[in-house]
């Protein structure tokens, strides 16, 4: 069946991490490489690419079918910015979703997380339920930070889920390479066999008859992690140093905040169809977990800061602040977030 799927990467600092051989980061790239190629075997399905970290979740490809277009940007244009908003990410994602090209096809999305989850379990199940309630899957790849992300993760997941649409697999560090793990996963499994090939897939569920230059290219790579396990014996554990907690992002009724939201996801995608050049790639080379402690001095829950939204929102075209809907969700920011002082 064809579908519209929104992979979010994360590209915290936490991804530098050698504990997935040669790093975090480098697994999850391979990874997601497998995940468009099955996803994409039906004709008619399009893949969307987003990172949840840093100061705002990005949306760096559109729904598309040109699977080329998705894993250039992948090598492109990722950096590691501090710390992963999932909650926040979340948000935009179902939103991007919401306004999918082929409202016929069966949204998903598909989340990688390697970075302690900062946002309270309680947030996180509000926005599986509402995720639920507008028929949007979700898949969660679960790795890096595994043990402490999956209580919450787990409870996410049994707020989302409806008919077993979607799926926790959680990967402990050692117990192979990534994407292979994946391959095995209901993840995997229901795409590698729907619509178009699938019955001759090699170890790493790809058909090379269908694409010979991917197949091989995959072959390359995980070779050559192999060989750098074996040599290396792994780089930085997982773990030896946390950053400082990370701003919580807010989560609202899908009623009232879109247009909060589309002004988060304006921000996501600007440039978002400008190609990137040599010079704009920016991936650092692996560093031990101590440098990987980024600071934070963002204003907590920035999505729920009146003031920042109304700036954000004033340049929108299409959106008018003095709008009396606009007016009244503003107000009720407000009024939250002085609650939330006086709790304090």
């Amino acid at each position: 069946m064809a579908a519209t799927s929104l992979i979010v990467l994360d590209n915290s600092e936490w991804m530098r991490n050698g504990d997935f051989v040669p790093t975090r980061i480098e697994q999850q790239f391979e990874a997601f490489s497998r995940i468009c190629d099955a996803k994409m075997r039906h004709p008619e399905s399009m893949v969307g690419l987003m990172t949840m970290s840093g100061k705002t979740p990005n949306v760096l490809v559109t729904p598309s079918t040109d699977i080329g277009k998705l894993l250039g940007s992948v090598h492109g244009v990722i950096r590691y910015e501090g710390e992963a908003n999932v909650l926040a990410a979340m948000q935009i994602a179902q939103l991007a979703l919401k306004h999918r090209p082929h409202k016929n096809h069966a949204p998903r999305i598909v989340l990688f997380v390697a970075s302690p989850i900062n946002e309270a379990e309680d947030k996180l199940v509000k926005l599986g339920k509402q995720l639920q309630k507008n028929e949007v899957a979700v898949d969660i790849v679960n790795f890096g930070e595994e043990q402490e992300n999956t209580p919450k993760l787990e409870a996410f997941l049994a707020a989302v889920n409806k008919n077993d649409n979607s799926h926790l697999v959680n990967v402990p560090a050692g117990v192979g390479i990534l994407s292979d793990v994946l391959a095995q996963s209901p993840i995997l499994a229901g795409d590698s066999s729907g619509g178009g090939g699938g019955g001759n897939l090699n170890e790493f569920g790809v058909d090379p008859e269908l694409d010979p230059e991917l197949a091989m290219a995959m072959q390359m790579s995980m070779e050559e992690a192999r060989r750098a396990e074996g040599g290396e014996g792994g780089g930085d554990a997982g773990g030896d140093a946390a950053p400082p907690a990370a701003p919580a992002a807010g989560a609202f009724g899908i009623d009232a905040e879109d247009a909060e939201l589309q002004a988060a996801l304006a921000m996501s995608m600007e440039g978002v169809d400008e190609p990137a050049s040599s010079a704009d790639v920016t991936m650092a080379e692996p560093a031990s977990a101590t440098e990987a402690a980024a600071p934070t001095g963002e204003p907590a829950d920035m999505y729920s800061d009146p003031s920042f939204l109304s700036e954000v929102m004033s340049e929108l075209e299409g959106v008018d602040p003095n709008d009396p809907e606009v007016k009244a969700m503003m107000e009720g920011l407000s009024d939250d977030s002085k609650k939330d002082e006086e709790k304090k």
